[in-house]
């Protein structure tokens, strides 16, 4: 395994320890289900310790590689049925029911040594997380401690996703792994990477190849938000099949599942400017310069665009090994398919009363072949053919069709009429609403308090329909966010807040503790390089309109 980025605690915990003794209980965040601290005392760790494992390789070899970081120890991993005292147990349970489940753990710390258990190799890797938290260097090279501790922990939600969008701003290899050791640290698993839209197509498919050769590529970029103003720049990249599978690897390896984003049938424009006649109209256009909403959408009523359609998921598929598969669907303008006569006439064939049922329909025939792969489709919540938008939606339009029921909806509009509406017909969702969520908002209208007040499961919902609500997402849209640096101030530090409101349970939560574990956060992300904004952690935020 490739030496990995220097840890939490190698930065954190040399510089200080004081913040710990001034808690009643240590800080790791997110914040555990259950933390003991019964017994004051701390364990040694020194050259005699061993990493004792059980069938584990990876696991061991990422703890190991991370405690000759931290504290220049070179510990050993050892294979043997027995454990003594002084060293570090990774137990993987035979029997589940024996912890709390999936990508729980338990760890402990006292005078026979550090076990972590858990029912899974997920559960032991963040109980690995947890632990290197707690590590205080007291000799560099020769010695470390760790306070006696009991733990028991288990995630609120099993989605705890960030979300990049490279569609409109390509970021690069490196920049994407930062983002994945930052989110294993915090215990996220899910990486949303947004991988086409109108002003870009980001990921090579070799079956197509002028996907990339031009819808890769801009002659320039809008600065801001109805602005006239541009960069003066052409801006271009993509990532080949290679590096995506070199990103996937690095990913698994710290138990985050990647989830492609393949926009459709709108946000097309990029892959339209490639091949024309993918495009409802048929005409060349260029990939844009500006943002927003585009009228260009796939031409659905053609059977050559399924074509299409099919082989680049077949080879998505082929990269990404994620059960779930996104295709985006959100802000589909319907201009075109009102006037083209193809789709009309295609409404007629199927009994389509609305554009709106033209999509639900499209959106079906993709469900099913995805399903038929063996994956599961996601996608924006315009899927469901509900009213989101004033300004794409037809006011008086009923919709008929319905969306196929394996389907994952992924609110960012997240209501609780909405998601009362998905759940209540059976839908699993993910609760992604804009006004808490979106890391493009500045730091006005989403301040750290209330990214960390966030609730995935809505005020007011029946609590039946709780198991529906599969977690949370938060979304670093990259419109108006071209340089790497202006991208990192918007998502750290509330990184950590989502993170907490994804893993921490609610009786768990308290503000002051979370407050006192960023202090340690941000000087750990500092030391990385990272550009962390200068938050006012007290801010309450102005009214997010919808």
């Amino acid at each position: 395994m490739k030496k990995l980025l220097v840890s939490f605690a190698a930065v954190c915990l040399l510089i200080s320890n004081q913040h710990v003794s001034a808690q009643t209980e240590p800080l790791i965040s997110p914040r555990p289900l259950i933390l003991e601290t019964a017994k004051k005392g701390t364990l040694n760790l020194s050259a005699a310790t061993k990493i004792i494992v059980h069938g584990l390789p990876a696991e061991a070899q990422y703890l190991k590689d991370k405690l000759s970081l931290i504290a220049g120890l070179n510990i050993p991993v050892t294979i043997t049925p027995k454990a003594s005292k002084n060293n570090i147990l990774l137990d993987l349970k035979e029997n589940p029911a024996a912890t709390y489940g999936k990508e729980s753990y338990e760890l402990t710390v006292n005078t026979n040594g550090i076990k972590i258990s858990a029912a899974d190799k997920a559960g032991l890797f963040y109980g690995i997380q947890s632990l290197l938290q707690l590590i205080t260097v007291t000799e560099p090279g020769k010695s470390a401690t760790v306070p006696y501790v009991t733990i028991k922990d288990k995630p609120r939600f099993g989605w705890r996703a960030l979300m990049l969008d490279e569609g409109r701003h390509f970021k690069g290899e490196k920049v994407v792994k930062q983002l994945l050791d930052d989110m294993a640290m915090l215990k996220m698993n899910v990486f949303h990477w947004h991988l086409t839209d109108d002003q870009g197509w980001r990921i090579e498919i070799k079956k197509y190849p002028e996907l990339t050769k031009i819808g890769s590529k801009r002659k320039d970029s809008q600065l801001a938000w109805r602005s006239e103003k541009r960069s003066g720049k052409p801006h271009e990249g993509f990532y080949t099949q290679e590096q995506i599978k070199e990103v996937v690897r690095y990913a698994a390896d710290r138990h985050i599942t990647i989830v492609p984003e393949i926009e459709m049938p709108g946000h097309a424009t990029a892959a339209i400017a490639a091949y024309p006649w993918l495009g409802t109209t048929g005409e060349k256009v260029e990939v844009p310069v500006t943002f927003g909403k585009f009228k260009d959408t796939y031409n659905v009523a053609d059977p050559k665009v399924y074509t299409f359609l099919e082989d680049v998921l077949t080879e998505v598929m082929a990269l990404f090994p994620s059960k779930v598969i996104h295709i985006g669907g959100d802000e589909v303008l319907y201009d075109q398919w009102k006037s083209s006569p193809q789709i009309q006439a295609l409404m007629g064939r199927e009994g389509l009363k609305s554009p709106a049922d033209v999509q639900i329909w499209f959106t079906n025939k993709i469900s099913k072949f995805i399903a038929s792969k063996g994956r599961r489709m996601m996608g924006w919540n315009e899927i469901m053919g509900g009213k989101v938008h004033e300004f794409t939606d037809d006011k008086e339009t009923v919709v008929k069709e319905k969306l196929d029921q394996g389907t994952i909806v992924h609110f960012w509009r997240g209501t609780t009429d909405m998601i009362t509406s998905a759940a209540s017909k059976g839908y699993d969702l993910v609760n992604s609403y804009h006004i808490y969520t979106y890391l493009d908002y500045d730091y006005k209208e989403i301040p750290i308090r209330k990214a960390y007040d966030f609730n995935p499961i809505p005020q007011g919902l029946d609590p039946k329909y709780d198991k529906h609500v599969l977690g949370l997402g938060c979304q670093m849209w990259s419109e108006f966010i071209p340089e790497v640096a202006d991208m990192q101030q918007k998502i750290y530090p509330r990184l950590a807040a989502y993170a907490e409101v994804g893993w921490t349970d609610l009786s768990r939560k308290d503000y002051t503790y979370f407050q006192n574990t960023m202090k340690l956060i941000e000087n750990h992300w500092k030391k990385e390089g990272v550009e962390v904004a200068v938050v006012d952690y007290n801010a309450r935020g102005e009214e997010t309109k919808e």
